[in-house]
């Protein structure tokens, strides 16, 4: 009841209380003035009839004058209207009725939330008030909803006419229970713990808007709070998700050794290059050195062609000695004396004379014989 029907009534009250005030004064002055009978006549006189007509007024009024908050919808039961009521609510503002033939039924229109739960004090009803389903599996699971929704006002009269003010208890509640039900037997236990129990809140909340649209309730949505299930499932599923952790740990420490793996033979592999690539240019350079010395070397070898003639020589044994004579000189050394004087016991004395032709023909110069000995003969070859 809003504030002005409030005050209204109050003032009804103040005036009918003062009014019986009134009436009983004048009957007790009377009854001490002249008896019961005339007191008791004195009462239907206009004397205390007429201010009878003030708290009468005031609580005619009271009935007739209505206000609908912006929350609320009204409906008029008449007694002068065909049916019994009007056939259109009133929505909010002050309105005038008649009095005693006419009264409101006032319904909310704003948003409501109607909860089903198995906690104590948490849903609509005390106690576990949960939905019990059977999947299509067999598997019983125990279901926690909220379902928001609101009277529509322009079907609110055929609301009234249907369920008056039950159709929570009546209608909400019990077609909550039955499609759950009947929903959920389509899925198996499985498919409502995924991610399919999203398909079902929105088959359930398609369902729940086209049948309470035909009763006059609009819905907002369905929420789906919480699923449980059975002890005996619940300890499988945790069963199976401890395995699968160990699998996904498993995979990540496996994955891991894959990648600390990779990364050392990628270590492996840089640093092989990184030689290999060192080792090449090393003997890049070397190459290019060997190459710049020969291509030096063949310069000095054009301007001085003697310069092989002595690196032979340089090249020569330390046990060897040698003699260089011209070769076009006659060799006219002595060789007993020569091999009597320098030769040793234990070594021979040979004589080789190089032609010319070993050299490049290009040579301005002969050159010259040599006379070698070496450590190779004994004293009996000396002998003769």
């Amino acid at each position: 009841m809003n504030n002005l029907d409030q005050l209204l009534d109050i003032i009804a009250i103040i005036a009918w209380v003062l009014f019986i005030i009134y009436a009983i004064s004048v009957f007790i002055q009377n009854l001490l003035q002249r008896g019961l009978t005339t007191a008791l006549i004195r009462l239907i006189s206009a004397r205390v009839l007429l201010p009878m007509l003030v708290p009468i007024v005031i609580s005619l009024l009271a009935a007739a004058l209505i206000f609908v908050q912006p929350t609320q919808v009204a409906v008029i039961i008449s007694l002068i209207t065909p049916g019994g009521v009007r056939p259109q609510p009133l929505r909010a503002g002050l309105y005038l009725i008649v009095p005693i033939l006419e009264n409101e039924v006032i319904y909310p229109v704003a948003w409501q939330t109607y909860t089903m739960s198995g906690q104590p004090n948490e849903g609509a009803k005390t106690g576990d008030d949960s939905i019990r389903a059977r999947t299509n599996d067999g598997q019983e699971i125990r279901i926690d909803l909220s379902i928001i929704f609101r009277v529509n006002h322009e079907q609110v009269v055929a609301l009234h006419t249907d369920w008056q003010g039950r159709y929570v208890e009546d209608f909400v509640r019990p077609v909550l229970r039955g499609q759950v039900r009947t929903e959920v037997s389509q899925f198996t236990v499985n498919e409502v713990n995924s991610s399919q129990r999203k398909d079902l809140e929105a088959s359930l909340e398609r369902i729940f808007t086209a049948e309470f649209a035909a009763k006059g309730l609009i819905v907002d949505q369905l929420l789906l709070r919480d699923i449980s299930f059975t002890d005996e499932y619940a300890a499988a599923i945790e069963q199976k998700q401890v395995a699968l952790e160990g699998e996904i740990r498993t995979e990540h420490e496996a994955e891991q050794m894959r990648n600390l793996a990779q990364g050392e033979g990628d270590s492996m592999r840089i640093t092989i290059k990184a030689r290999a690539d060192a080792e090449a240019e090393a003997i890049l350079v070397k190459a290019q050195a060997q190459a710049a010395a020969l291509q030096r070397i063949g310069v000095s070898l054009a301007q001085e062609p003697r310069l092989i003639t002595y690196e032979y020589v340089q090249k020569l044994s330390p046990n060897i000695r040698a003699m260089l004579l011209p070769s076009n000189a006659p060799l006219l050394l002595p060789l007993a004396e020569l091999m009597s004087l320098n030769a040793q016991p234990g070594m021979t004395a040979t004589i080789t004379s190089t032609a010319s032709t070993l050299l490049d023909e290009t040579l301005t110069e002969p050159l010259t014989s040599t006379l070698t000995l070496t450590d190779t003969v004994t004293p009996d070859d000396q002998s003769q």
